[in-house]
């Protein structure tokens, strides 16, 4: 970044760099002081903030810390879940209303996406008015599910069912919950009437039928006719006369079509919802009693915030997803006059997503800043050392060539270290006589009237990009940047009056090599490097990874075990100000020991033995021996995550 761009740094700039105006959905802001802030929207509109206060992520942190909790936090604003399910419902229902359609929208959320307590809790409670429900796909699920759903919001009992599970439906649906069964596959139908035969109630049931239509972004496959779950149209059929030999067709209620998570282009949400509508008439016209049109999820996060069909991001808007929907289901169902199905959408991602935000600090930086080189080498310096130096001096020559000479001098240093006929003093000077080198012709490129990088020069940055280490763990609480490439708007909390003027990646705690950050969004474009603020020496740096409520709370492990992260939620007040509701301590180290089948009370004994026979052998005194106990038995109680003095 260019001394004049730094010198002229405002709020905006900062804002256009992180996207927080985009990715925030107005959610997320800028205050006067540089922090970034949070903000609970007027009247439940996730667009409009006017007059509505911010609250500073800064002061937030400075709560947790004061109330004896050390980073990392997993920090979760409650009133967001209100936001998004009233913004979901509120707009669907307007969609309805102007396309002067008859059926009504039933909300769903998915368990899988977010089982947290304090998550299933909020939606439940805040969802009641609108009758919002609960989807499961297991056993467990389904128990916290009936534990708290509230109202007549659905439930909707997906993925593989054995007799408990359906039987655990059948008493739910004995209860007055409206229970739906949908069928994954052929075999799980002969036991659902076994069962329901056996305990003389009859079942609400749903079929999941395969879209051919494929859509695209990172998971695509719950769509096309290779997906793992669904009947295709044979299976169907034979489904619908399986229930007619039963006299049990009048069950068949419901058509579930799940066109696939996190759906970028509104034009594969068209071209899915067309096709579902018509496996929903054809049941129809088959005598089922279909009232009930469940089209999945596939809302999608703009996670770049550049409203584009990019697998990050989306080009459609909450609003035109809506009217997509009810007016794809109108262009097939109105000529055939017969009646509007209602609409369900398990929308888990868009509703938890904006909720959940990882909060770390920074511990170090390595940077790959060339020390001062000195006027001239010594006359007896190597042949290699003293070409590489001489290129150094060369301000002649173009940056490309410059650069593809430099690389050839580099190897040739590392070559000649290897084989011995270099020291490793002159093998530093070469490492920094490059690092000097590089930054020289960086500061060429930046300074020339061309703003194209020439394709020789791809990948000089990154080899003079800092390593900021970060208190947390990719695996633990970022999985899928890891396992699938997913990306997360990141940004520093504070200091955004300042202009960011080191470019830089992220690693985390663990020992591994893909425990980084190294993809980000930057300007709604992907960059492998971040700017980020240099690191003052009295001062702790805290970043912020956002919108990672759905999945990335259960999908972590416990890499080099490390455990769960503290989890503090908050309440945003109207007057600005906001209250701890919760505060749920992340793992010690016993706990995580304890999940790989070490029993802290037989570490301690083990230790204890080895001190005593050390007093014994007189290696160390008996208050070397209580010291050390000590430490051993505080360590296992601790966190798990590095702890700032």
């Amino acid at each position: 970044m260019n001394q004049n761009c730094i010198n002229n740094w405002s709020l905006d700039d900062s804002a256009e760099l992180y996207g927080v105006h985009n990715w925030g959905m107005g959610l997320f802001g800028l205050d006067e002081r540089g922090d970034l802030t949070v903000q609970i929207p007027a009247n439940n509109d996730a667009i409009t903030t006017k007059d509505t206060p911010a609250v500073s992520l800064m002061e937030i942190v400075k709560g947790i810390e004061l109330r004896g909790h050390d980073m990392p936090v997993l920090l979760r604003i409650q009133n967001f879940l209100d936001t998004r399910i009233a913004l979901l419902h509120n707009t669907f229902r307007s969609a309805i209303k102007q396309g002067d359609y008859h059926g009504n929208y039933l909300g769903v959320f998915p368990v899988k996406v977010n089982q947290q307590c304090q998550v299933i809790e909020e939606i439940t409670r805040f969802g009641a008015p609108f009758n919002h429900g609960l989807e499961a796909g297991s056993k467990a699920e389904l128990l916290l599910a009936l534990a708290h759903i509230k109202n007549d919001g659905l439930l909707i009992l997906n993925g593989y069912k054995d007799s408990e599970f359906i039987d655990l439906g059948l008493w739910a649906t004995k209860l007055g919950h409206r229970c739906f069964f949908v069928i994954e596959s052929p075999a799980e139908l002969d036991l659902l009437i076994e069962r329901s035969i056996k305990l003389d109630i009859q079942p609400n049931i749903g079929a999941r039928i395969k879209v051919s239509a494929k859509v695209s972004g990172l998971w695509t496959e719950t769509s096309g006719d290779r997906s793992s779950f669904g009947l295709n149209s044979s299976q169907l059929l034979a489904m619908t006369n399986t229930l007619r030999e039963h006299q049990m067709l009048h069950c068949l209620q419901l058509l579930h079509c799940h066109l696939g998570s996190q759906i970028p282009c509104i034009e594969d949400i068209n071209t899915g919802v067309r096709e579902a509508c018509r496996y929903y008439t054809s049941l129809l016209s088959e005598g089922a009693a279909m009232q009930y049109l469940d089209l999945g999820g596939g809302l999608a996060v703009d996670y770049s915030g550049v409203c584009s069909g990019a697998e990050h991001s989306r080009n459609y808007s909450l609003k035109e997803y809506c009217q997509a929907i009810v007016d794809q289901i109108r262009t097939i169902i109105d000529p055939l006059n017969i009646p509007h199905p209602h609409i369900i959408t398990e929308s888990g991602r868009a509703t938890v997503a904006y909720a959940s935000m990882l909060l770390f600090d920074i511990l170090d930086v390595m940077k790959f800043d060339a020390v001062t080189l000195p006027q001239q080498l010594d006359s007896d310096t190597p042949n290699v050392l003293q070409q590489q130096f001489a290129l150094y001096q060369d301000k002649d020559l173009s940056v490309v060539r410059r650069y593809q000479q430099a690389q050839v001098y580099r190897e040739q240093v590392r070559q000649n270290f290897e084989s011995g006929h270099l020291t490793l003093q002159q093998r530093a000077l070469g490492e920094e006589i490059f690092l000097a080198t590089a930054q020289d012709i960086i500061a060429q490129q930046n300074t020339s009237s061309s703003h194209e990088v020439p394709a020789e020069l791809e990948g000089l940055r990154d080899c003079l990009t800092d390593i900021y280490y970060g208190n947390f763990s990719v695996f633990q609480s970022l999985p899928d940047t890891w396992a699938i490439g997913q990306r997360y708007p990141i940004a520093p909390l504070h200091r955004h009056l300042e202009a960011p003027s080191r470019d830089a990646i992220i690693s985390d705690l663990t020992c591994d090599c893909d425990g980084q950050l190294d993809q980000f969004i930057v300007k709604g474009k992907e960059s492998k490097t971040l700017p980020l603020h240099p690191i003052k020496a009295d001062e702790t740096y805290y970043l912020g990874v956002f919108l990672i409520g759905a999945y990335q709370e259960t999908l972590g492990d416990i890499h080099n075990l490390f455990g769960d992260t503290h989890v503090i939620s908050v309440r945003i007040n109207p007057d600005g100000g906001f209250d701890i509701l919760k505060e749920i301590s992340g793992d010690s180290i016993g706990d995580v020991l304890g999940y790989v089948q070490h029993q802290s009370q037989a570490l301690i004994e083990s230790i204890r033995n080895k001190a005593e026979g050390a007093v014994r052998e007189n290696v160390i005194t008996i208050q070397e021996r209580q010291k050390i106990l000590d430490s051993f038995s505080a360590t296992l109680n601790g966190y798990t995550y590095y702890k700032q003095k």
